[in-house]
Order: structure tokens, then sequence, then C-alpha cells
């Protein structure tokens, strides 16, 4: 009909009458089941981006530790740790380690830091992963995520890399059978805010660091932690059960602040790059990097510091009540 508006339709008796306007209740059925859409897709958007994102591992007393050990500590040569040292419940350290923090042989500190270690392994294990490592990390970029080895895994040559993808927040947990093992001279690299103290390896018997290795992040070994010569750490090497055996490594701290930014001492900055050096010409110079006492002063001050608040925290927890309840099941 000529003229006639579209919501407008013959009647009956051939007068104009109105449509049914398409946000009826059609229309409102249809918006509904679009919204309802829409929720479910955020939620698996949402629940996706958390199972990518997994929180820091808590190392509580631990985390004050460059070395931590349960049957015995082995050293070869002049190895620096800016951390402290522990062992529990052994009692042998043997060859003489350079330790700038505090050293817990058996005593409260270390049987507690021990402890710690056992939450933030069980924690680390217990977390769901994002995929595979594979079998060797050569060449490989992992984002954030937990990453799974089901037995073995082998850095064999070269490096692999960890992209924080521009978050200074970034986890990056790898979850190893077995054990872990690298080749000389190979480096854990990381880039676009990645940084050391959010990265956590945690590995169901033993870990060997190559000659010259240039390695990142805490290591949690359910037993033996090995490093060999001129390895270079920027993190923890943390032993369960069995004993941490050092040749000639430099191992600097790795805690990151609050807010999420890592703050190494110069010194120990200016020492790991020294010990990289050694490190990518192992076989050639076989000498060991050293450090002023400048910097050996600096460095202790700041374990003092850390010890302190170890101490602190540990009386705090001692001062607490203990209330027994009855149980009522």
């Amino acid at each position: 009909m000529t003229g006639v508006p579209q919501n407008y339709e013959p009647s009956s008796s051939g007068s104009l009458s109105p449509c049914r306007p398409a946000t009826g209740r059609g229309g409102r059925k249809v918006l509904r089941a679009g919204l309802l859409v829409l929720g479910v897709l955020s939620t698996l958007i949402f629940a996706s981006t958390a199972a990518a994102a997994p929180a820091t591992v808590g190392l509580g007393s631990a985390n004050s530790f460059s070395v931590l050990a349960g049957s015995t500590v082995t050293n070869t040569g002049p190895t620096t740790m800016f951390g402290d040292l522990g062992l529990s419940p052994g009692s042998s350290v043997t060859g003489a380690p350079h330790v700038l923090g505090a050293m817990h042989v058996d005593d409260a500190v270390s049987i507690e830091a021990k402890n710690d270690l056992t939450s933030a392994y069980n924690d680390a294990a217990s977390r769901p992963t994002n995929g595979s490592a594979g079998t060797d990390l050569a060449g490989q970029v992992f984002t954030p995520g937990v990453r799974t080895a089901s037995s073995s895994l082998l850095l064999s040559s070269g490096s692999v890399t960890l992209d924080a993808q521009g978050d200074p927040n970034a986890v990056f947990i790898f979850k190893i059978g077995s054990t872990l093992i690298t080749g000389s001279n190979t480096s854990v690299s990381l880039i676009n805010g990645a940084q050391a103290c959010n990265v956590f390896w945690q590995i169901g018997s033993s870990a060997t660091l190559g000659t010259g290795t240039r390695f990142v992040g805490t290591i949690m070994a359910l037993a033996t932690i090995t490093a060999k010569t001129a390895a270079t750490i920027h993190g923890r090497l943390l032993a369960g059960t069995g004993a941490v055996n050092l040749d000639t490594n430099t191992i600097t701290t790795s805690t990151c602040a609050a807010g999420g930014t890592e703050t190494p001492l110069p010194t120990e900055t200016i020492a790991l790059k020294e010990a990289t050096k050694v490190a990518q010409s192992v076989g050639s110079t076989g000498a060991a990097p050293t450090i002023t006492p400048a910097q050996r002063a600096a460095a202790r001050r700041r374990a003092i510091a850390r010890r302190r608040a170890t101490e602190r925290r540990i009386r705090a927890r001692r001062a607490l009540p203990h209330h027994r309840t009855p149980f009522t099941g």
C-alpha cells in the first residue's frame, strides 16, 4: 500500500492498526539469551585468564636462604652466596663457602626454614598446569603460567626464555617429575619484565646445573642439588632431603619487594655480571669472580637485617597463644 508506514498494517475492517514492536516478548527472549551467552563467555574468559596467571609461591622463612639442604653442604673453590646458608637435619658443611648472610646449622631457624620449604614445595606441586614443558627446554619461549614435565627435563644447549609480556608480577612455575639437568654454558633468559623472584622449579628428584650454566629462579628439589664449576644462580638452591654440592659458584639473592619489583644490591649485580663472564668463558680462564671488602660489608649488613627480621617472626609465632578446643564431630 503506497504511502503507508511500515509499522502499520491493515486490519480486517480496512483501517490501519499498529504492528507489535520488534522489542516485544520475542525480542526480550532473544535479548535475555544473548546476555546469558555473554555472561557464560565472560566467566570462561575470566577463568582462563586466572588459570594462566598463577600466584607466586610463598617461601616463608626460607626466602632469605641462598642454600638450604637436608643432609650436607659441600663446596669446592671460591663459592660466594649473598644470602643465608641453612642445613637441617644434617650438620656437615665442608669446603668453606663464603656466606655473606648467616649460617644456620640444625638450629631453630633452619628447622623452620625447612618446614616452610616443604610447604612451598607442596604448594607448587599442587598447582594446575597450563601445559607441557616438553622434554628439552632448549630454544623454547614460555609465557607466564605452570608448565609440567612428567619425567626428566633437560636444557641441553643454548637458552630457554621466559617472557613476562610486560607484567613484572608474572609467575613461572615448572613442575618436574624426576630430574632437571642443564648442559654446559646454558642459560635461562628473562625478557619483557620477567623477574627471577617469580620463577620456581619444583623437582621431584634432583637437579644438576652444568659447568658455566647461568641459572635463574628458585630450585626446590626433593633430593639433591649439584651446581658444577662456575655455574651462577640468581635465586636459590633449596634441597629437601639431600645435599647441596657447590663448585666455584656465585649465588645472588632474588627477592621481590612489595609491589613486585626486584631490588638486588648493587654489589650483587656487579658480582653476578663478573661471575657470568667467567661462566661464559669457563674452561679457558678458570678464574673465579672476586668480591671487594666493601661489597662483602654491604651484603653482610643486608643479611644481618634479614636475619633479625626472621628472628622477630619466630619470636612472634612462639608468643601466639595456642588454645586446644574439644573435637565435636
